[in-house]
Parts: C-alpha cells; structure tokens; sequence
C-alpha cells in the first residue's frame, strides 16, 4: 500500500479560514484602526519598507515573506503588492452606537463581496456615517471584500442588523428621509437641497429591493440615464446615487 509522504498543502478558503486583508491601503488602514484586533503580518522587505513610510506597524508579530509563499497562501488572484495581515472581523456596531446619522447607505442582502466592498469605498469618499447589512445573506469579512474598499472597511462604521425592516422603521423615527433605488421607479432621483439626514437603500442584482423594503421607503427613486441600458453593477448605481443625492446639500 503506497501513500504520499509529501501531501499538496490545503488551499486557503477564505470563505471558512483565517481573516487575512492584502493590499498596502487595505493593510495600512487596518493597522491604523485602533478597534482592529491584528493577529500576524506578513510581508516582503518592500512592502514592510513601504508600510514604515506612511506609519508605525505597531505590536503585531511581523514575519518576512515572499511574493510566492503570498501567493500560495491568498491565491494567484490575490492583489497582494507583498503584505497580507490576518487579523479578526472588523467589530460590528448597533443602530445606537453612532450619533448623529446623517447620510446611511443600506444594502438589501447584496451578497458579492466585490459589491460591497466598492460600495463601502464609495459610502466613505461621500462621508456616509455607516453602511446597513442584515445578518444573513450578506458577506463574510474577507480580503476580496477588504480590498475592494481600499481601507473604507476600517474608516466607516458597518452596522448589522436581523430585521431590516425594523432598522428601517428606526431611522424614519430618526428624522431620517428613506430614499429607495429601482431602476423600474416611477420617479427620478432629484437632488436633495438642504440637510435633511439620508437613507439610500440599493437592493441585489437581479431580484432589487425586497417588497418589505420597498413599502418601508418613503420614495422610490431611478436614476435619470438617457442611454438604451437602463440598470447598472450595483455598486456603480450607488456612486451615482451618493453623488447626485447629496449634490444639493450644504456639507
């Protein structure tokens, strides 16, 4: 009977393993958050070297790898300019916990960490105060989702919620103006004057905002594109949304 002395090392699962962030913003941001629990860093000379140039590593044990050795850990698809970080789940926090509210972005179980990543880039560059996800049908903390935001994981608040519909009737009672995005909407997004505090709620691709949601929105809302397509990714329709939502307001 004949069995491999040398068995080919287990395949990284992001989805099930290890939270490992890649990238030198993604890294930067996450050893800069003060709330980030780091647990390794792993990077290549120059890497650590730029990572000194823009602030102080701190505690976290450091070991020297290679581009390689990265690869074969994150995936040859792993952007990883030669620093990865494993670290826990960015800390969670409740419709209390941020005061004031004033620009909230909600996603109705979007669940492709590419999306929600490049929402939450974007959610920041426009100073929203938090982005809303629901428990279930929404994605792990991964490096994909991590690297799509390039840092926004760390710099805006992700707030978890059972019961959207509950967050939903929360934030109304808040002051809050809930403005609902479908690309089949009777009405065309207006420009906001004024500071009145904004909910922008995008649904997943495909199946759009649940009815729950919808009949929780206090309007709901297309974007105005002239052009023969009509619907856009998902997270290309909430930097429009943000911009032209917010084009109107004073700060």
């Amino acid at each position: 009977m004949s069995f491999n002395k040398f068995p080919p090392k287990q395949r990284y699962n992001p989805d099930d393993g290890p939270v490992y962030l890649y990238g030198l913003h993604t890294v930067r941001a996450a050893l800069d958050n003060k709330n980030r629990i780091k647990k390794a860093l792993l990077a290549t000379p120059n890497a650590m070297m730029r990572l000194r140039e823009t602030g102080e590593i701190g505690k976290v044990p450091v070991t020297e790898t290679t581009p390689k050795e990265l690869d074969r850990l994150l995936g040859e698809d792993a952007v990883h300019q030669g620093v990865a970080l494993e670290v826990d789940p960015v800390g969670r926090f409740g419709l209390d916990d941020i005061s004031p509210l004033k620009l909230v972005v909600v996603l109705d179980q979007i669940t492709d960490p590419h999306n929600v990543g490049a929402i939450l880039r974007t959610s920041c560059a426009f100073g929203a105060d938090a982005v809303i996800t629901t428990a279930r049908h929404s994605p792990r903390e991964t490096g994909v989702m991590a690297k799509s935001a390039s840092g926004a994981l760390d710099m805006v608040p992700m707030i978890e919620v059972r019961n959207l519909g509950d967050a939903l009737e929360k934030l109304k009672s808040r002051g809050m103006l809930v403005l609902g995005f479908d690309s089949e909407a009777e009405e065309r997004l207006q420009p906001r004057e004024g500071d009145q505090p904004l909910v922008i709620v995008l649904g997943a691709e495909g199946k759009g905002l649940r009815q729950r949601t919808r009949e929780l929105c206090d309007e709901m809302v297309k974007l105005d594109m002239p052009g023969p397509i009509k619907s856009l990714n998902v997270s290309n329709a909430a930097a429009i949304a943000l911009f032209a939502a917010t084009a109107g307001r004073n700060s």
